[in-house]
């Protein structure tokens, strides 16, 4: 065996391997690295992506939040108001019923006052008469006497 020979064709069985992978292994091979590496790049984009709509949704969130924080307060106020509102219509309510009982009860007092005093002089007149009846000893005639009765009436007042 030649050594020449042998490394004349081992370079040439190599360099026909070389051409062969070059020509028909290698391209199939870049596209498949191409393709993982162009599917990682898109991963990572989707990701900073993600992480940013995530930073975007958490503000929105915490900004919404707030604005739920601050309606929540301004309906508390408001239904604190309307309470007192409440409460001051009920006050005031109870007030002018308060005074229309007190003004019936004064008139009713008034006019049991009235009658009372009506009904004292009648009593007063009508002892009178019997008084001045029992002095006489004899019948007081009323209607001739009104007059006289009329003035005891008036005295009394």
């Amino acid at each position: 065996m030649n050594i020449n020979f042998t490394l004349i064709s081992q370079a040439l069985a190599f360099s026909t391997f070389i051409w062969f992978t070059v020509k028909f292994v290698w391209p199939p091979l870049l596209r498949a690295i191409e393709e993982r590496q162009k599917t990682i790049a898109d991963g990572l984009a989707a990701g900073e992506r993600g992480r940013h709509d995530l930073e975007l949704a958490s503000q929105r969130s915490s900004e919404i939040l707030k604005e739920a924080k601050q309606q929540a307060s301004e309906i508390i106020l408001q239904a604190e108001k309307r309470a007192s509102e409440i409460v001051e219509e009920a006050k005031n309510s109870a007030k002018v019923e308060g005074d229309r009982i007190i003004s019936g009860a004064k008139a009713e007092i008034d006019h049991e006052v009235f009658s009372a005093k009506e009904a004292l002089r009648q009593h007063a007149a009508n002892l009178a008469v019997a008084g001045a009846s029992k002095i006489l000893r004899k019948e007081v005639d009323a209607k001739a006497h009104a007059e006289l009765l009329e003035s005891i009436e008036e005295d009394l007042k």
